[in-house]
């Protein structure tokens, strides 16, 4: 995942899409524009969020406005979509296309957010012919706290691909690494290691830096020191993460030559 996420074009709120709701129980309506014979072992081409709302005003990448729909795309052309309706958000730059379990077809990586509880980090997939959440992180526990995307690769060269990302990157800046594993319906996150001390993302900016590069000898992740000074290219062997400084340069620019391996 070499290039950074960049915040999505926001059309304008309705005012029905503004309203809080006022929902107590959490329910997930997923709504199929279309369906076709084999959609079980269709792949997803294509992942977007939709359906702008302000019902969420954290503000945290740069307006009000997240969204209340994960929709994807199949490579038959039949569209799968999932909606949260009351408490839950997708506060995040853009859905993200990697295939976790190896089975050949891609997850969708996404940040969600709840009313009280904050951002959880969760992947998404397709199960019996339905756009499904297959696993997810706890929500961080308190309203308006973020988790910030690095990226899915085999950081580690066992074969099996880990998902990592920057637990609340204005304040905890901790970086934490999962492996996502699925059995039939049953579909787990597991924390694998934690580096502290690390950001990808300032309040307001609407894109995320750095991600994962693949350079000569094997993928590095690209982040920021906790008070951005210095770019920062981090390594997990399985067990531990390490850092190697890359410069004091940590300007979008520079982050974009780390990212090339320039």
């Amino acid at each position: 995942m070499r290039s950074r996420a960049r915040r999505l074009p926001v059309r304008g709120c309705s005012a029905a899409a503004r309203r809080v709701g006022r929902m107590v129980r959490l329910w997930l309506a997923v709504s199929l524009a279309a369906f076709a014979p084999g959609l079980a072992t269709a792949e997803i081409t294509s992942a977007r969020y939709e359906d702008p709302t302000a019902r969420y005003p954290h503000g945290v990448l740069g307006d009000d406005i997240e969204h209340a729909s994960l929709s994807v795309t199949l490579a038959s052309g039949s569209v799968l979509r999932v909606t949260w309706p009351s408490q839950i958000v997708f506060e995040d730059t853009a859905p993200r296309l990697s295939d976790l379990d190896g089975d050949g077809a891609p997850e969708v990586i996404v940040v969600e957010s709840h009313a009280g509880q904050g951002a959880r980090l969760a992947v998404y997939g397709l199960l019996d012919g339905a756009l499904a959440l297959r696993a997810a992180t706890p929500f961080i526990g308190t309203r308006f706290r973020w988790l910030a995307v690095v990226g899915a690769a085999d950081l580690d060269g066992d074969g099996s691909v880990e998902i990592a990302y920057v637990d609340r990157p204005h304040l905890a800046k901790t970086l934490r690494i999962l492996r996502y594993a699925s059995s039939g319906a049953t579909a787990s996150l597991t924390p694998l290691a934690a580096l502290p001390g690390v950001t990808n993302h300032r309040i307001g900016e609407t894109d995320i830096a750095g991600g994962i590069r693949s350079c000569s000898d094997g993928p590095e992740m690209l982040v920021a020191s906790a008070n951005w000074t210095r770019l920062l290219a981090l390594r997990f062997d399985g067990s531990a993460i390490t850092a190697a400084e890359l410069g004091s340069d940590t300007s979008r620019p520079a982050f974009a030559r780390a990212l090339d391996c320039s």
